[in-house]
């Protein structure tokens, strides 16, 4: 069994990531560090951890081990990843695991000098109704693919939530706008070539509240807006010449709609309805982390992966400073 342990309590490791492993058919959760020991603790003692840790270095000093999962705030991914790699434990790290594409690429150097495996927390390319859209695309069953068109929203004004704090890497692009852009390139195994965008900002956070993107892609577009102060939305449609698909709850399903595709023909008239019922796209995420740890040959978010992601958002940034297309 795969022995987890966490870096901190964040509330994306307690109602999603921390059940899941706990869940897990291959994995057990092994500790939980947090600055605050009481928390650390209290934690542990909620989800039947067997130790408890008052700091991460602790945490990552100990053989009760043998991977962590880091839900920290986004600025401190990159410096926590580099130190659990080099303490020898495997790394799943949470979306967006930086906020630059050049801040990723030592840990590829890391990764394969200690042979640790280090992962981006994706879940959503782990969710089988993703393999579902990316098959019928691959199959033809919207004949060419012209379209793409993407959104994702919720509203948000707590000053002290780390989405709102630049410093930690609030905004609505590292946040929500990585997910549009991953199951694209996901369910079309296509690269954005140039991006244009509007980007607006709070006046009083300086986070990015609001961006509207166009991407051109190889023979197709991508249309998508994200938001941290909207109304709740989420959806994504790819629109081919004989008909499109439409994801209802595409990044948090259960939380925005249930796990459902439709399939429409080009008339309109008739369309097929995939469900998903009862899937945890968190612990699919965990157990194959662990599954790759041990040795299998399944896929996981490589971070080979996470820079072609990464650039996109770099991209999109520069867009909608410059007000033009900018290469991806």
């Amino acid at each position: 069994m795969f022995r987890w342990g966490v870096l901190s309590t964040a509330k994306i490791g307690r109602e999603h990531v921390i059940p899941a492993i706990c869940n897990a058919e291959n994995g057990v959760l092994a500790a939980i560090a947090s600055r605050d020991e009481a928390k650390a603790r209290a934690m542990a003692d909620r989800f039947g951890a067997s130790h408890a840790f008052g700091s991460y270095e602790t945490l990552l000093a100990s053989d009760t081990v043998d991977g962590v999962y880091i839900p920290l705030p986004t600025s401190q991914h990159v410096e926590w990843a580099a130190k659990a790699a080099e303490a020898g434990k495997h790394v799943l790290v949470e979306k967006p695991l930086a906020l630059s594409a050049a801040e990723i690429e030592p840990l590829i150097e890391i990764g394969k000098r200690t042979g640790v495996v280090i992962s981006e927390a994706f879940m959503v390319t782990y969710h089988p109704q993703w393999a579902k859209v990316r098959d019928l695309i691959a199959d033809g069953a919207i004949g060419r693919l012209r379209q793409v068109q993407g959104a994702f929203s919720y509203f948000n004004t707590d000053p002290t939530n780390m989405r709102n704090i630049p410093e930690l890497g609030g905004g609505a692009l590292p946040d929500i706008g990585v997910y549009p852009t991953v199951t694209t390139r996901f369910a079309t195994g296509k690269e954005p070539l140039s991006v244009s965008a509007t980007v607006e900002r709070d006046p009083n956070f300086g986070t990015d509240i609001y961006a509207d993107i166009r991407a051109k892609f190889d023979g197709f577009e991508l249309a998508f807006y994200c938001s941290t102060q909207m109304a709740l939305r989420q959806e994504m449609t790819f629109h081919g010449e004989k008909g499109f698909i439409t994801v209802h709850g595409p990044f948090n399903a259960g939380s925005y709609d249930h796990a459902r595709i439709s399939l429409h023909n080009a008339g309109h008239d008739e369309a097929q309805i995939f469900r998903f019922p009862g899937v945890d796209q968190y612990r699919l995420e965990v157990e194959a982390f662990a599954r790759k740890v041990g040795g299998e040959d399944v896929p996981v978010f490589t971070l080979a992966q996470s820079i072609l992601n990464q650039k996109f958002i770099d991209a999109v940034f520069r867009a909608g400073e410059s007000g033009g297309w900018e290469t991806v």
